[in-house]
Parts: C-alpha cells; structure tokens; sequence
C-alpha cells in the first residue's frame, strides 16, 4: 500500500474540519466563538444550528478621584471662623483701653488750648437750639455737636473747646480750637489727629508764626447770631489783611487751609447754639 492509498485518519490535515495541520494536531473540535481551541469557517458549519451563548464581559466600575474642593472649603471655613473669633475678641479686649486713652488725649488737647482750665465737663449743643450736659461715653446724638466747658480753679468759665475736623493733604485733619466768649474768639489750637508730611503738614502744630494765628482769631456772630460774621479760612502766606483770616505756612497750603475749614465749619453750627446759653455755664454747677 503506497502512501497515498492510506485513507486519511482522524487526524489528517485533509480531515480536519479547520482546514489547517494546526488544527489537526490540536486533538480538538472547534466551535463556534464558544472559548473553544480551534475554531473556524469549517467547525461552524458543522455545528451550524448549535445552541451560542455568548458570554458577558464586565467592566470595572471607574471610580473618579475625590475632589478636594469641599475639604478645602471646609477648612477655609474654619480658619475664618477662628479668624473672625480672634479679631472680635481683641476688638472686645481692646476697646475700653482704647476709649480711655481716646478721652485722656481728648482731655489733653482741651487743656492744652485753654490753659487756664483746672477742669472740664462734656455738652452737647442740641439741634433744636439749647444745650444739655452730654451723658455716657456714647456717640453723640445725630445733629449734636459735643463741646467742653472748661472751667478755672475757682469754678469760673475759662473757655469752651471743640473739635473740628476737614481733609488735609493725606488724610482728615481733626482739630481741637479754644473759644473766648470774652473775645468771641479762637484763642489756641492743638492737633487731635493727622497723617500729614512729617516736616511739612505737622508744621501747623510747631511753626510760631502759624500758631500766632490763633492768639486772637476772630469769630463773631452776625447781629443775629444765625451764623458766623465772616468765614474763617487761610490765605496764601503774606496776604492776610483780616482778623478772621489764617496767615498759611509756605509749602503746607493745603494742610493749613484744612486747619481754617475745620474751624470755619465746626464754629459755624456750634456758636449759633452755644452764645444764646452761655450763662448757663458762667459757673460750674
């Protein structure tokens, strides 16, 4: 028997159903795409017909990673709150100590422009006209304007002080004037608060010839007493001619015209009120 006549075993390449000598000596039958070794065009016809159940690939679920964007709030949240406690609490802690050393600079500052004062006490001249002895250490009412009356060693009228502020060069100038009712003039000044030029601005409160100025400057009323007789206000340095008027410091024009305003504007709603009663305060009561 020639090699050709053997008939082909189970085996042979021209047996198998795949067609290929790999699939052959594989020893397997194909299916049809079921997982099987083997498979193709030939096992899937013989099997055609044949029950397929296909088989479900799961996926793995993506998981996206936490944002921190809530943790972040939440502890700019907290940083704020503790902030916001600590400011409140130092605010709270500070605020008598800074209202004592508020009213001992205040007090300072009316000794200073009435020098014969031994001793002051607050009022406030009232919208309506009249004045009241001013109560707590409150804000003044709406329309009020707080003055002192300072008083001698033997309980005598020495003068009236008040404030006034107006805007200099870098920030509000806010002023403290002495009063004569004798005179019914500005007798002294002293600087409550100020941010201007060191060497410039803060002349107005160390320069002779500017603080001359306030010896004896005129604020009388009108006939009427409605308002003031003439406007308080500085002039360029060399050209005063009015007793009203502020001889201004060369190179600090504008610090020192906030100095005349503060006084012209303050004057104007206070002394109105204020010369009417003033023998309500003759004495200290």
């Amino acid at each position: 028997m020639t090699k050709n006549d053997n008939p082909p075993g189970p085996l042979s390449t021209k047996g198998g159903d795949n067609g290929s000598a790999a699939g052959a000596a594989s020893g397997f039958v194909a299916g049809p795409a079921l997982g099987r070794p083997g498979g193709g065009a030939a096992s899937a016809k013989a099997e055609d017909g044949a029950r397929v159940i296909p088989i479900a690939v799961v996926q793995p679920a993506v998981v996206s990673p936490t944002s921190p964007t809530a943790a972040m709030i939440r502890t700019l949240g907290l940083v704020s709150a503790i902030c916001g406690l600590i400011i409140v609490g130092a605010y709270q802690g500070t605020y008598d100590a800074v209202a004592a050393n508020k009213r001992i600079a205040t007090e300072r500052a009316v000794f200073k422009v009435i020098p014969a004062a031994q001793s002051i006490a607050e009022y406030v001249a009232l919208p309506g006209g009249g004045i009241a002895p001013r109560v707590g250490a409150g804000d003044t009412a709406p329309g009020g304007v707080k003055f002192f009356a300072a008083y001698d060693a033997g309980g005598k009228l020495a003068g009236i002080a008040a404030e006034g502020g107006a805007k200099g060069y870098a920030d509000t100038v806010r002023i403290m004037f002495g009063y004569s009712p004798d005179c019914q003039c500005v007798v002294g000044i002293g600087v409550v608060a100020m941010r201007e030029t060191p060497g410039i601005g803060d002349k107005i409160i160390t320069d002779k010839n500017f603080l001359a100025n306030f010896n004896a400057l005129d604020v009388k009323l009108k006939a009427d007493l409605s308002a003031l007789a003439n406007e308080v206000k500085a002039v360029k340095h060399g050209a005063k001619i009015n007793p009203w008027q502020i001889d201004a410091i060369a190179g600090a024009t504008i610090t020192s015209r906030a100095v005349g305003k503060a006084i012209n504007d303050s004057a104007q709603v206070l002394l109105p009120r204020l010369v009417p009663n003033l023998d309500k305060l003759r004495s200290k009561s």
